[in-house]
């Protein structure tokens, strides 16, 4: 057994080894193959041996769907804001300031404020214990098993000299790379957008499902330590001795003896900071000396020893040459403007979005005009205004299109909707493209299949539809240029495969307007197969919970399609699923009918999806908030204090999960 012990805990040394050096260090020294391997070993042997479980085991980095529902945790030392200004002169009368104050000789580290959300770290033993967001300062919330996921956040300190306890503190940020793939995929689903990586981290950070948030691949930035026996009396030592340790602390950081030197790093990271692959709005000032940190003080608001200087919004001037056209899998139409080449946070932009033909007309656009563009998290910037002094020769006016830039047929514009459409559903290439890209997505029916191979079957005239996908043969393929035995074997045997993805799923890759994947889940529940789901009228559609009338009408519209019918009906024939499975259907009671049940905490039984199932597989409805409507609180540990209030304010019954699941038996 002990020998067990030994070779988990080799592994983990050697794994805490490797992400260290991948993500703090930039300098992997084994393979993703390898590394892949000795995770694989680990995760078998500690599934194997739970009773070595260890909360800082490399193998938590993939996360869980076990929820953690956030608690409050009060700071050992208060977060406090700093004081920002957009002037040298007020930075100046910071640097004078601190300079008559202290009135001894004194240096500043200039460091760069990274654009993310606040994290406080507590190491105990050279152990990450605890995750503390900002909150408003005094309290956070905990989110120590997502940020456990965070890659070069490390789980073990490295060294023999780290003090018994130290917080140390960051900012967690999504990078633009991640950041920019996010957008896309949720783009793809019709989902919002995250407006900027900032908000994006923020959001992930608060997710219940660590092993999403292990898959946005956040990364941090280490800016402070706090203790009772910190290694040096100098921040810029500290911060030196924590990359050493193993936190990531930027290599950006600076100590400056004199003004000028101050001034001369504002001036050199306006520029560069342009390149760098995360968002940053400005640099932190610091008096280096804890000492004299402590001699300053602090206001009621305000540390007197920082100050932060934040760089001017980051925008680019150019020339509009053009305005195009896209077409979405729905028929909408969206504008965008092709713009002569400039460089913008660290990327040549070509292209920014219009959004709409109201958001044109608000501009004024005309051709040639000089444009201001800001990148402000879209996955295609966006163009803020027009320099009109610059108008010489002026271009023609910009103005919407009304025909279809794919099909040629007239848009349509719904009453209470910005968008304009293309009503060709039928037989728009885009569109038809469209639907088919969303069918083979992997949270659809996952065929491994990318654009470039649609638009190669399709202009083959292979498919016409996602439905033609099934009817693919191996002797077509394989002869396709670029193609082989195996391209053409990979791709029909995920075809096959997906013909057992479940209904629900089904359902979803229909691409129905506005049903994403929760109100797939929904409607499955509520209609076990599809013909029960296309005769559902829209009054017996928004009965089921989260289903309103717009949902419902597009549903109701969707299945009177006859294109559409006929579409189901071709894919009924090729096998796919269009009902629930006989053991979903077992498990389905009524015993919960007429419910509304809440979930918070952390479990042991089940997880919060699970639950989720569980009640609507009874006939129970799930809510994520308490009201008066509200029947019981399936409670675990750690359940969230504010639904704890109100449900003893509205009087509602709290269960726990042996008394929830004895209401099942």
């Amino acid at each position: 057994m002990d020998s067990v012990k030994q070779q988990i805990e080799s592994l983990r040394r050697q794994l805490h080894e490797h992400n260290y050096n991948y993500y703090v260090l930039s300098q992997p020294t084994i393979s993703d193959f390898e590394f892949d391997g000795l995770m694989r070993q680990l995760m078998e042997l500690e599934a194997a041996y739970p009773e070595y479980y260890d909360p800082n085991s490399p193998s938590v980095r993939v996360g869980s769907d076990i929820n953690n529902n956030f608690t409050q945790v009060t700071h050992r030392f208060p977060m406090l804001s700093l004081q920002n200004t957009y002037s040298e002169g007020e930075v100046a009368d910071f640097y004078n300031r601190v300079k008559r104050t202290l009135n001894e000789e004194f240096h500043i580290v200039c460091e760069l404020k990274f654009d993310g959300t606040s994290i406080s770290l507590v190491y105990e033993n050279g152990r990450l214990t605890r995750a503390v967001t900002r909150g408003d300062g005094r309290k956070g919330d905990d989110v120590t098993t997502n940020v456990r996921t965070i890659r070069n956040i490390p789980l073990i300190l490295k060294g023999d000299d780290v003090p018994p306890y130290i917080e140390v503190r960051g900012e967690i940020l999504m990078p633009w790379s991640s950041f920019d793939t996010l957008n896309k995929e949720r783009a793809e689903q019709e989902e919002p957008l995250f407006a900027n990586p900032r908000n994006a981290a923020s959001g992930t950070l608060k997710m219940q499902d660590s092993r999403v948030v292990a898959s946005r691949k956040l990364e941090s930035y280490i800016y402070s330590m706090l203790g009772d026996a910190l290694p040096s009396r100098s921040h810029f030592e500290n911060m030196t001795r924590a990359r050493k340790w193993g936190l990531n602390v930027s290599d950006t950081m600076r100590k400056c003896s004199t003004l000028e030197e101050v001034f001369a790093y504002l001036k050199e990271w306006d520029v560069t900071r342009k390149n760098l692959p995360v968002i940053t709005d400005g640099v932190v000032l610091k008096v280096d000396s804890l000492v004299q940190q402590r001699n300053l003080g602090a206001t009621s608001k305000f540390p007197r020893w920082s100050i932060a200087f934040k760089f001017n919004a980051e925008q680019a001037i150019t020339r509009l040459e053009s305005v195009s056209y896209q077409v979405g899998r729905t028929g909408a139409v969206t504008p965008v403007a092709n713009l002569e080449p400039v460089l913008l946070s660290g990327t040549t932009v070509k292209r920014a979005s219009l959004y709409n033909e109201d958001a044109i007309l608000a501009l004024d656009l005309h051709i040639g005009d000089m444009v201001y563009v800001e990148k402000g998290g879209e996955i295609i910037p966006k163009i803020t205004g027009v320099d009109r002094e610059a108008r010489f020769l002026l271009g023609d006016k910009v103005s919407f299109t009304h025909k279809c830039p794919d099909c040629g047929t007239p848009l349509v514009r719904n009453e209470d909707e910005a968008a304009y459409y293309c009503p060709n559903s039928e037989e728009c290439p885009t569109q038809i493209k469209g639907r088919i890209e969303h069918f083979v997505t992997r949270k659809a029916m996952d065929i491994t299949i990318g654009p470039e191979t649609i638009n190669l079957l399709y202009d083959k005239g292979l498919i016409r539809d996602a439905a033609d996908l099934y009817l693919l043969r191996f002797d077509t393929l394989a002869n396709l240029e670029r193609w082989g035995e195996t391209s053409a074997n990979n791709l029909l045997e995920s075809i096959e495969r997906s013909k057992s993805v479940p209904y629900e799923r089904v359902l979803y890759a229909l691409g129905i307007r506005f049903v994403g994947e929760t109100v797939a889940q929904k409607l499955a529940q509520a209609f076990p197969d599809i013909d029960r789901l296309a005769q559902a009228t829209v009054e017996q559609l928004i009965t089921v919970d989260e289903i309103g009338e717009r949902i419902a009408r597009s549903v109701t519209a969707y299945f009177a399609n006859p294109l559409y019918a006929a579409f189901m009906q071709r894919l009924r024939q090729y096998g796919l699923q269009f009902s629930l499975s006989e053991e979903v259907l077992a498990a389905k009671t009524d015993k919960l009918k007429g419910l509304t049940i809440v979930i918070s905490g952390t479990f042991e039984l089940h997880s919060r999806d699970e639950y989720k199932s569980m009640i609507l597989q009874n006939g129970g409805k799930n809510s994520g908030s308490v009201s008066k409507n509200t029947d019981y609180i399936l409670a675990g540990d750690n359940m969230g204090p504010a639904k704890l209030e109100k449900a003893e304010k509205l009087g509602v019954k709290i269960i726990d999960e042996q008394t929830f699941l004895e209401i099942l038996q």
